[in-house]
């Protein structure tokens, strides 16, 4: 074991008269940099963490910085700076406190009836009246009169489809995503305009015409 490790390294001699293995391989290197470079192979790892030259290495990579930057870098960095924050439209869903979450029918009801909707009340027309043998026929063989406690209820359901889609209710983004979202599975938020709707059964791109 001793034969070979010696074997496999050569003996130099400093200036100072002390003996220092070194690689044959290697030899030339360190006589080119005038013994600068140190061969590691046979220092323990556990050693090298401490080591002089390592660790001056170690320290001169740690403080590198970058040379000169190209003018096509501060160029882009430059145009990247001056690019506005991008700013969703007026039209998109208002301005939403909670952008993306779904609503409940409870939420939404309860919503619609704070609303003043005594403008869209006067367009609704609950019954149609008939006259002579057109009344008869419907107080014979017509469905059942609605029950009284139903009536003021039937008369919102009505209003509220009186009602137009504002763009600036975050309400009725949020109705509208939860619409898309139940109906596709999709977890990610649409477009307020677009041929997605047309998917769904509404008429056009935009779904403010049915609404």
């Amino acid at each position: 074991m001793n034969e070979k490790f010696c074997s496999f390294y050569n003996e130099k001699e400093l200036k100072d008269g002390q003996v220092k293995r070194v690689s044959p391989g290697h030899s030339a290197a360190h006589d080119k940099n005038g013994g600068a470079l140190m061969d590691f192979r046979g220092i323990p790892i556990s050693a090298l963490t401490t080591h002089d030259v390592l660790r001056a290495l170690t320290a001169e990579t740690n403080g590198w910085e970058p040379g000169v930057v190209s003018a096509e870098v501060l160029q882009a960095q430059e145009e990247w700076e001056a690019v506005d924050t991008i700013h969703p439209e007026a039209e998109s869903w208002g301005c939403s406190d909670q952008p993306g979450q779904l609503i409940s029918f409870g939420e939404a009801l309860q919503h619609l009836q704070t609303l003043d909707l005594s403008s869209f009340k006067k367009r609704i027309q609950p019954t149609v009246g008939r006259t002579g043998l057109a009344a008869l026929r419907h107080c014979l063989f017509g469905p059942p009169k609605l029950h009284q406690g139903l009536r003021e209820e039937r008369d919102l359901v009505l209003t509220i489809a009186q009602c137009g889609l504002d763009s600036q209710d975050p309400v009725h983004g949020r109705v509208l995503q939860t619409i898309y979202k139940k109906l596709t599975g999709s977890k990610l938020d649409c477009a307020l305009r677009g041929d997605h709707w047309e998917d769904l059964g509404f008429q056009g791109a935009n779904p403010a015409t049915d609404l």
